[in-house]
């Protein structure tokens, strides 16, 4: 909006217009000058980069402390792993060496009820407290995984058996075959312990 002074309104003046400046044309683009932390000056696009690469860095330590945390917790996992097994082998050897002292008590208890003349003089309620006995010992070897072993009618196997004497057979069938177990071998928890003592048929051709 023009606006007319009196004397120009008296003098029949045209109005003058404000003076205005010139205005000029950028003729390039100015980056914004930002300054970082220890007041050194720089641009936003380096406060950007520096910005990606400290983050970068983060992500970097933070995968390798996470990677160390696995390894670690690996690490813990496996040792307690091996300290259990370790101690379950302490506890299987201390027991394997214990029934193996208790192997021979079996021996005893078969050599006395295998002499059946002697056995039917004893006592009737005699007998049968030692066969409870001997079933209850059985029955808790037996838990503790020992098996027996008596090859009677199989064939002689010199890996498992204790061949004690060879007998001669007329039936050629009964060559190698074991014909008399005398005494039981055992093994525990699969492994043999003790050696069963046999009697092998040996047929020789007329």
């Amino acid at each position: 909006m023009i606006v007319m002074n009196n004397e120009e309104q008296q003098n029949g003046k045209q109005p003058t217009e404000p003076a205005t400046e010139p205005v000029t044309e950028a003729t390039e683009t100015e980056e914004i000058v930002q300054t970082d932390e220890e007041g050194n000056p720089g641009t936003m696009k380096d406060t950007s980069k520096k910005l990606r690469d400290e983050l970068k860095q983060c992500q970097e330590e933070k995968q390798k402390y996470l990677t160390d945390l696995q390894r670690a917790k690996a690490d813990f996992v496996n040792m307690r792993k091996r300290d259990e097994e370790r101690m379950a082998e302490t506890v299987k050897f201390a027991n394997e060496s214990l029934i193996a002292k208790l192997v021979p008590v079996l021996d005893s208890f078969d050599m006395a009820m295998a002499n059946k003349e002697a056995w039917e003089k004893v006592d009737k309620d005699w007998r049968t407290g030692v066969m409870y006995i001997y079933s209850q010992l059985v029955g808790a070897l037996k838990n503790n995984n020992l098996e027996p072993i008596s090859p009677l009618g199989e064939a002689f196997d010199p890996m498992r058996d204790e061949a004690v004497e060879f007998e001669k057979v007329t039936d050629e069938k009964q060559h190698n075959i074991v014909t008399k177990v005398i005494q039981k071998g055992y093994t525990l928890n699969g492994k043999i312990i003790k050696a069963p003592k046999v009697k092998v048929g040996e047929f020789a051709k007329q």
